[in-house]
């Protein structure tokens, strides 16, 4: 079987492309679902046996890949603690599209008057705005059965959304803008994220692919990511990734965010 593995993975350049294939049919799933592209670059520097950084920036899009949804850019650092146990801190500065709906309730004048019935869409905002989000991290790992790897990362994680207001919203039943300033509070928003990953770790390969899980925790269970995916080291420097991703969100938050099938592509660097 390990034979079998070694002839297909070792060639990465055809099993690159014919992995991004697959992802495609996927992309149907489930038509409510929303359909996504994420782009990274990564540039990391090993400092010593314990101590390594990374800068990287990142660019989302959603709305089936035709709205530019996020920008990233963040700083992280990684601490060998022993060889089974690695610990990390970040910030990343995450710049999003926002949209904000409010709906119409019993209480409001247009549903007294029988112009609009309760939890039509009321009001429409759309704007970019900033956020900060800070982390910690603990990721525990260790080689089993052979050549796979099995690790788990806990992460708490911090995001902070600043005040926004906003000159005028659209309103729906008018078709036109109201013309008044809306502020939207700033909110902080602590949140656990567990990931239990596998991957093939062979020695001398090429291309290591991978599978994982991760749990998305504030107070209860808000959404769960499904990914699964390769990297591909080309050179001791230069090396590539890919990964199909299914996000279903279990919980509505001020996040907004759809349940969405998506495909990643990444570049890093080491130096």
């Amino acid at each position: 079987m390990k034979d079998m593995m070694n002839k297909v993975l070792v060639k990465g350049k055809k099993v690159l492309p014919f992995y991004l294939l697959t992802f495609l049919p996927l992309t149907a799933m489930a038509q409510s679902d929303d359909f996504g592209l994420d782009f990274s670059l990564e540039a990391q520097k090993k400092i010593n046996k314990q101590w390594s950084v990374s800068l990287e920036g990142e660019l989302r899009r959603l709305d089936n890949a035709k709205t530019n949804d996020r920008w990233a850019l963040g700083l992280g650092m990684d601490y060998k603690v022993a060889k089974w146990l690695k610990a990390s801190a970040g910030y990343t500065f995450l710049y999003d599209n926002n949209q904000k709906i409010s709906y119409y309730e019993i209480t409001d004048k247009a549903v007294i008057a029988g112009d609009a019935e309760v939890g039509d869409p009321k009001k429409c905002a759309q704007y970019w705005a900033p956020r900060h989000r800070f982390n910690v991290s603990l990721t525990f790992d260790k080689k089993l059965f052979g050549d796979f790897r099995f690790s788990l990362r806990e992460r708490w994680q911090y995001t902070y959304r600043p005040s926004h207001t906003v000159s005028e919203r659209w309103s729906y039943l008018n078709n036109a803008y109201d013309g008044k300033e809306k502020t939207y509070n700033g909110k902080g928003k602590n949140v656990l994220r567990s990931r239990l990953q596998v991957e093939y770790d062979r020695k001398g390969l090429a291309v290591t692919p991978y599978a994982n899980v991760e749990l998305f925790n504030a107070w209860s269970l808000q959404k769960i990511r499904y990914n699964v995916g390769l990297d591909w080291k080309i050179t001791n420097h230069h090396s590539v990734g890919a990964f199909y991703r299914y996000q279903h969100v279990r919980s509505d938050d001020d996040d907004n965010e759809p349940n969405v099938h998506m495909i990643g592509l990444g570049y890093k660097f080491k130096f």
